[in-house]
């Protein structure tokens, strides 16, 4: 008996050790991925995600085909031979194609960012007595324009925005700018103090001069960089002179081309938006 015993817990131990490194061995389930846009299938192409659409009527827009779509089971709008709607999908990615695994719902919106009214606020601190015009007789708006163009024209030169002061005007009401109502923010690498006296030679209303980690040429470069190394997966990108950074969007960016340009230029300098989000 006792023998049979031993046998018996022998092959128990042995069945739950080999069930456990089956299941350790059993692949992973490939991560899902959502976005609200725009479906569309027409113009010889069958049911696609849209990042922009062309307002024609009927619409038009290409992008990566979605599997397991079908019209008869969403609401949807028709016009020559073109079918469209906006949805919530969600969805496997192939890096081509997104293969939804569960029926889309209604798009869900984007909530504004509640910072994005200080975006072009100045970096810079109120000075004493507020912002006021320096000389008055050089705060107009051609003065402004021009100390804004002699500051594109420095190589060191990397971003310029305005600021206004108070609530906007009523484009009804008021049909030119008063210079005196806004910061000129102007951003250089290198000399701070050399580059605000310059400015100063053509502008005498409020000024913010701050320094910048690239220059407006090499934000450019590392743009062109970026486009190359996203490749056929680009959907758009751009420098962002008030962030100093460059934006590039793409369907689903990886993790490690977020690293590769983090550890070259710096984390933040290159920001990659995908339209496609992980499911949370």
């Amino acid at each position: 008996m006792k023998r049979r015993k031993t046998a018996l817990g022998l092959a128990a131990a042995l069945t739950i050790t080999s069930c456990g490194a089956e299941s350790a061995a059993s692949p992973a389930p490939p991560p899902r991925y959502e976005a609200s846009l725009t479906v569309l299938e027409g113009g010889g192409h069958g049911p696609q995600l849209c990042s922009m659409v062309a307002q024609s009527l009927p619409p038009q827009c290409g992008g990566p085909d979605v599997v397991g779509w079908d019209w008869s089971k969403v609401e949807h709008e028709s016009q020559g031979g073109v079918k469209w709607g906006e949805y919530r999908v969600v969805g496997t990615w192939d890096g081509a194609r997104l293969t939804l695994t569960e029926p889309p719902g209604k798009p869900v919106r984007g909530q504004e960012d509640p910072g994005g009214a200080d975006r072009f606020a100045s970096p810079c601190p109120e000075p004493a007595g507020g912002w006021r015009p320096v000389d008055p007789a050089r705060t107009t708006e051609r003065t402004m324009n021009e100390a804004i163009e002699r500051a594109r024209s420095a190589k060191e030169f990397a971003g310029a925005w305005l600021d206004r002061l108070g609530p906007e005007p009523d484009p009804e009401q008021e049909q030119t700018s008063d210079a005196r109502k806004y910061v000129v923010n102007l951003r250089f690498t290198g000399d701070l103090q050399g580059r605000e006296k310059w400015i100063r030679e053509v502008w005498g209303g409020a000024l913010c001069v701050t320094g910048a980690r690239h220059s407006e040429a090499e934000l450019r470069a590392i743009q062109r960089e970026a486009e190359k190394a996203v490749g056929d997966g680009l959907l758009s990108a751009s420098t962002d002179e008030i962030g100093n950074r460059v934006t590039v969007t793409t369907w689903l960016a990886g993790d490690d081309l977020r690293r590769q340009f983090d550890q070259k230029y710096g984390a933040g300098v290159v920001v990659f938006d995908s339209m496609l989000k992980p499911v949370r």
